[in-house]
C-alpha cells in the first residue's frame, strides 16, 4: 500500500523522502489547487522528479484546477513537459483537460478528489475515460469505499490525514461568490474557517477538525485501497516528515497484524506538528465539525497560572527545546521556546503578560531540530526543462444567434402551475411529487426533467427518461437517458466530457468566457441567469436548517435535503435579465432560472420578466428578492 505525502516546498520534498514516502504529490506555478503554497518552477519540478526517482519514490503533479477555454493549449503544453520530465502521473479535476491528455499524450492520469467521484458509477466513468486512479471524495465511509473498489476495477486513493473541506469535494462556490477567490482555481479564501452565527449558536460553525484515519488502515488494506493520501501542501517540513513516517509505520504494523498502530508519543507529536483537533471523519463515522477554533493550536498541555511574568507548569509536561503558545479567552497571546529548566517561580515568559490563567499548547517538540537537520543535509538540484508542445487544432461551432429558451428549476407544484404558461422546460427537484409535476408540465406543453440530488450516497432509482444530472456518477448510471447537466458539473471549456443532451456552463465564467466557449462548442448550452446559487453541499448533521450569518452581517440560507445533506445558498439572487440580448447574440440555447423555494407570485414575476425581457421589472424583483447580483458574469474568476 502506497503512502502518498504532500509537498509544497523543496524542504517538504526532502522531508517526505527522508521519512520514506512511497510517492509525493506537488504542484507547479500554474493550474494547481493550492496556489498559496510555494510550489515548484518547471526547473524545480524536473529536479524534484529526479531526486524522488533516485530514492524509488513516485511523483504525481497536480494539474487540478478548472481550465478555461483560452488556457487549454498552455495547460496541455505544461502536461507534455511533465511527461518529458518523467512525472509518474498528473492529478486532474477538469474533464476537458482529461479528454485532451488521453487524446494527445501518454502520461497517466489520476482523477482529483475535486472531480467528486463517490460511487462505483463515477469510478467506472473515470476508468472508461482512461483514468488509472480515482482519488475518492472524503465523504465516503469504509463500506462505500469498498463498494467503489469492488464495482469499478480502477485504482483507488483515499485521504487519511489532514485538513477536511466542509463542502463536498469539488462543489464549493462559497469562497468564489462570498470572497471573490475561486477554490476551483486554487485560490480558496477558506470561508469555512470564519466565524458564523445561527439562531441558537455561534462560533466557527463550518470549521472541521483534522482527519486522522490511522485506525482505518487495516480495513483499507483489506479492501484493497491502493494509496493512502496525506493532506498538507501548505504545511511545514516537520509536519510532512512526522505524518509520513507515522503512517508508514502504521501500515507496516497493520500488515504485521499488530493491534497498536500508533504509540501515544506519536499521537502527541502529530498534534504538536499541526492540529485543530482530530477526527476519524466519515471513514470511521465520526463527526467532523470543530466549532471552538479554526486554527492549529498544537497539543493542549494544561491551564496554567502566570504570576509576575512566570508560568507554572506541572513537572514533566515539557522539556528544554519545546515551544509553547499561550491563549486566553480564545485569543492567541504569544509563543516562546523553553530555553532552560523551570525555576522555582516557573518558566519566564519572554514577553509581557498579565497575571492569571492561560491555556497552554505545545507547538514545537525538542526533537524537531533533529528532523530539520536531517532535511537540511539532503542535496537538491534543479533539472533541465525539456521543450514540449501539443498541437491543438482550431475549433469552431456552427452556432448562430437565436432566442434562448427558458428553463426553470422548481421544487413545488404550486410554483410549477404559476409559471407553466411562461417557460419552455422545467427541472423538477426529485420528490414524491415528480410524477404529478410531469403531468402538469406535459398538459402545458412544457418539456419535463427530474432534477437529481446534488450528491447522494446511492444514486436514486428513477424511471423518468429526462434527467438533470449533477455529477459524472449520475451521468454514467443514466447514460442511455436524455441528460441535462447541472452547473455543478463544472463545465469550463468546450472539451469537457461527458457529452450530454445539454450542458449548463459553470457559474464562475464571465460573459466573455461564455462567448469564447460557445463559439467552439457544438452541443446545446444553458447559462444560469437567475436564482440563489448553491455555495456549499455539506455532509454534516451539525449544520441546522435556517441561516448562517457571517461577521459582515451577510445572511446565507441553509436547507437540508431528503438525503441528509445541508445546502448553503448565496445571500443574493443572480440576475442577468439585462444580458438576454447578449445570450441571443452568442447563440445560447437556454437560460436557467432557479425558482426553487420562491413563492409562486415571485416565481411568476421572474419568469414573465425574462420571457418578455421586461427590464422595468428589475426593481420590483430586487425588492422581493432582497438582493440581486451579476455574480461572476462581468469579471469571471482569476
Amino acid at each position: 500500500m502506497e503512502v502518498l505525502a504532500p509537498v509544497g516546498t523543496v524542504d517538504s520534498l526532502k522531508a517526505a523522502l527522508s521519512a520514506g514516502a512511497d510517492a509525493v504529490y506537488l504542484g507547479g506555478k500554474r493550474f494547481g489547487a493550492r496556489q498559496y503554497a510555494s510550489n515548484f518552477s518547471d526547473a524545480e519540478l524536473a529536479g524534484a522528479i529526479e531526486l524522488s526517482h533516485s530514492r524509488s519514490a513516485r511523483v504525481y503533479v497536480t494539474v487540478n484546477t478548472l481550465i478555461k477555454e483560452a488556457e487549454m493549449k498552455e495547460a496541455l503544453d505544461y502536461v507534455a513537459r511533465l511527461e518529458r520530465m518523467r512525472a509518474d502521473a498528473v492529478i486532474v479535476q477538469d474533464r476537458g483537460l482529461l479528454t485532451m491528455i488521453k487524446e494527445k499524450l501518454g502520461i497517466s492520469v489520476h482523477a482529483s478528489t475535486q472531480m467528486g467521484i463517490h460511487t462505483p458509477d463515477g469510478a467506472i466513468w473515470a476508468r472508461d475515460h482512461g483514468v488509472e486512479r480515482a482519488i475518492l471524495a472524503r465523504e465516503l465511509s469504509l463500506k462505500q469505499i469498498e463498494d467503489v473498489k469492488k464495482g469499478s476495477g480502477i485504482g483507488i486513493e483515499v485521504f487519511v490525514h489532514g485538513a477536511l473541506c466542509a463542502s463536498f469535494s469539488g462543489q464549493c462556490l462559497f469562497s468564489s461568490f462570498a470572497g471573490g477567490r475561486s477554490g476551483n482555481r486554487g485560490l480558496c479564501a477558506q470561508p469555512c474557517r470564519k466565524w458564523y452565527s445561527q439562531s441558537d449558536s455561534s462560533g466557527f460553525l463550518l470549521s472541521t477538525a483534522d482527519l486522522c484515519g490511522i485506525e482505518a488502515i487495516p480495513e483499507l488494506i483489506r479492501i484493497g485501497v491502493d494509496a493512502l493520501k496525506i493532506e498538507g501542501r501548505v504545511r511545514n517540513p516537520v509536519y510532512v516528515y512526522l505524518v509520513t513516517e507515522f503512517y508508514k509505520n502504521a501500515v507496516k504494523r497493520a500488515l504485521a497484524g499488530e493491534e497498536q498502530l500508533i504509540s501515544q508519543k506519536e499521537k502527541k507529536l502529530l498534534a504538536v506538528a499541526f492540529s485543530r483537533g482530530f477526527t476519524g471523519g466519515h471513514l470511521l463515522g465520526e463527526p467532523i465539525g470543530h466549532s471552538e477554533y479554526a486554527d492549529s493550536r498544537g497539543l493542549f498541555v494544561e491551564c496554567a497560572v502566570a504570576v509576575n511574568n512566570h508560568l507554572l507548569i506541572r513537572d514533566g509536561a515539557i522539556e528544554v527545546g519545546d515551544g509553547l503558545t499561550l491563549y486566553r479567552n480564545g485569543q492567541k497571546i504569544g509563543g516562546f521556546e523553553i530555553k532552560q529548566p523551570m525555576g522555582p517561580l516557573g518558566h519566564r515568559v519572554p514577553f509581557t503578560i498579565e497575571s492569571g490563567e492561560y491555556q497552554v499548547y505545545k507547538t514545537k517538540d525538542s526533537s524537531f531540530s533533529m528532523i530539520e537537520n536531517t532535511v537540511r543535509v539532503i542535496q537538491f538540484r534543479t533539472g533541465k526543462v525539456p521543450r514540449a508542445e501539443v498541437h491543438l487544432p482550431p475549433k469552431a461551432s456552427r452556432r448562430r444567434p437565436h432566442p434562448p429558451e427558458l428553463s426553470a428549476y422548481v421544487s413545488s407544484l404550486k410554483t410549477l402551475e404559476a409559471i407553466s404558461s411562461t417557460i419552455d422546460r422545467v427541472y423538477f427537484e426529485l420528490s414524491d411529487d415528480w410524477q404529478e409535476a410531469r403531468r402538469i408540465a406535459e398538459k402545458a406543453g412544457v418539456e419535463f426533467a427530474v432534477l437529481l440530488p446534488r450528491v447522494s450516497s446511492e444514486i436514486p432509482v428513477i424511471d423518468a427518461h429526462n434527467l438533470m444530472v449533477c455529477n459524472v456518477d449520475q451521468a454514467q448510471r443514466y447514460r442511455s437517458r436524455r441528460l441535462f447537466g447541472h452547473y455543478s458539473m463544472n463545465v469550463f471549456n468546450s472539451y469537457c466530457q461527458p457529452e450530454l443532451h445539454q450542458s449548463t456552463l459553470s457559474v464562475e465564467l464571465s460573459g466573455k468566457e461564455i462567448g469564447e466557449l460557445a463559439s467552439r462548442f457544438s452541443g446545446r448550452i444553458e447559462v444560469m441567469a437567475f436564482g440563489r446559487m448553491e455555495l456549499m453541499v455539506i455532509k454534516d448533521a451539525a449544520i441546522a436548517e435556517s441561516r448562517i450569518v457571517d461577521e459582515a452581517g451577510r445572511s446565507f440560507p441553509v436547507y437540508r435535503d431528503k438525503f441528509g445533506y445541508s445546502h448553503i445558498i448565496n445571500n443574493a439572487d443572480l440576475f442577468l435579465l439585462e444580458h438576454m440580448d447578449e445570450f441571443e447574440r452568442i447563440g445560447i440555447d437556454s437560460v436557467g432560472l432557479d425558482l426553487r423555494r420562491k413563492n409562486p407570485e415571485l416565481a411568476g414575476l421572474v419568469a414573465k420578466a425574462f420571457k418578455e425581457r421586461d427590464y422595468s421589472k428589475k426593481s420590483s424583483i430586487k425588492r422581493k428578492c432582497g438582493a440581486i447580483t451579476h455574480g461572476h458574469f462581468l469579471k469571471g474568476v482569476a
